[in-house]
Order: structure tokens, then sequence, then C-alpha cells
């Protein structure tokens, strides 16, 4: 997709109090329009500022900001296992992933996804997994072209409107070859020693 527009993400360690703002902004708009973030209403600048700059002091979790023309206007989390965690070490979390409603339309979200993918595996990660609520169509659309793949269904996953509503998991192997192995995904497998 060919953009006339000035894409970039980034991965953020501060924000001013511009970016915040601007990033408060598209938050309670991707809020507002039930798309990217587990808050159904939306939560005015002053909690989602302390909730941006808490979240800037978990090491465990990095935030990638999507700027159109300069301004930020979405977001998405990588969300790494804790250290004691060694055994899922290999596989990370997306999480959080919006554009908002105004700035869609421009391959932003493909490039924000692409990002984080990029960051994982350069952290070492070999699997991103990642969960959607049913009701959001075009998220699902946007991971399945991506290459992601439905694994499961939980059936309670949220209560949107008064309505129980299904969730979606997904997964996407990131690097299928590391040092001239294939990491090998079935049940019980090591590495797969076979190119």
């Amino acid at each position: 997709m060919i953009s006339a527009h000035d894409l970039d993400v980034e991965r953020a360690t501060s924000l001013t109090d511009h970016e915040l703002a601007e990033l408060c902004e598209a938050t309670d708009a991707a809020i507002i329009e039930a798309g990217g973030f587990g808050w159904l209403q939306p939560q005015g600048r002053e909690a989602l500022t302390r909730h941006f700059k808490g979240l800037l002091l978990v090491p465990e979790r990095e935030l990638f900001v999507a700027r159109l023309d300069g301004t930020i206007v979405g977001s998405a989390q990588l969300n790494r296992p804790p250290r004691n965690n060694e055994a899922q070490a290999f596989s990370a979390w997306l999480t959080h992933a919006y554009i908002a409603p105004y700035a869609r339309g421009h391959g932003l979200a493909r490039l924000l996804v692409a990002r984080v993918e990029e960051r994982a595996a350069a952290l070492g990660h070999r699997v991103i997994n990642l969960d959607v609520r049913s009701t959001q169509l075009n998220a699902m659309a946007l991971f399945e072209g991506l290459g992601y793949i439905r694994w499961g269904t939980h059936p309670a996953y949220a209560r949107v409107d008064g309505q129980t509503v299904e969730g979606h998991y997904y997964y996407k192997i990131i690097d299928k070859v590391r040092g001239g192995r294939r990491l090998d995904m079935t049940a019980g497998g090591g590495a797969d020693e076979s190119n």
C-alpha cells in the first residue's frame, strides 16, 4: 500500500507531555470505536497518562508508537515473559495494538505489527502470541492477513455491552531458522536439524 503520508513506528522509551497528549487522544478514540484496548469506556488524559508512564517503567514491556505525519495515532505493546519463565522465553505477546479511527487506511497497522515482530526477533523471540475479541473483525482480518494462525477460541472471553463475547487466540512463528537449526513447533519437539 502506498501512502502520500509520512508513516513511522518507533519504540518509545520516554514520552514528552505533547506526545503523551497525542497518545491519550488516539487511545481514547480507539476505545470509543471499540478497537484495540481492553477498556470499554474512554479513560481521559489523566488516567491514560498514568497508565503509559507506568508502562514505560515495566522491564518486560515495550511500547511502540505509530505516527502519521509526525503525530502519534496508535500504539502496541511487546510483552516478554519474566526472567523466571525460561520455558517460554522463546515467545512474546503482542498486546493493545490499535490505530485511531481517524488515521486508518494508510498501512500503518501493518507497519506497527512488523516493527513489533522485528524487535521481538532481535530480542531472540521466535513466536508472537496475541488474542482478539471476536467483535474486532478488522483486527482479526489484519492479523490473519499477516500470517497469524488462529489456534483456539475462548467462548467467554470478555463482556462488552452486557454481552459475553468470544475471544480468539493467534500465534505466528517469526523466525523458523536460527543458527542453522529449524524451530520445531510440534508437541515435545526441540530444534529439528533438517532444513
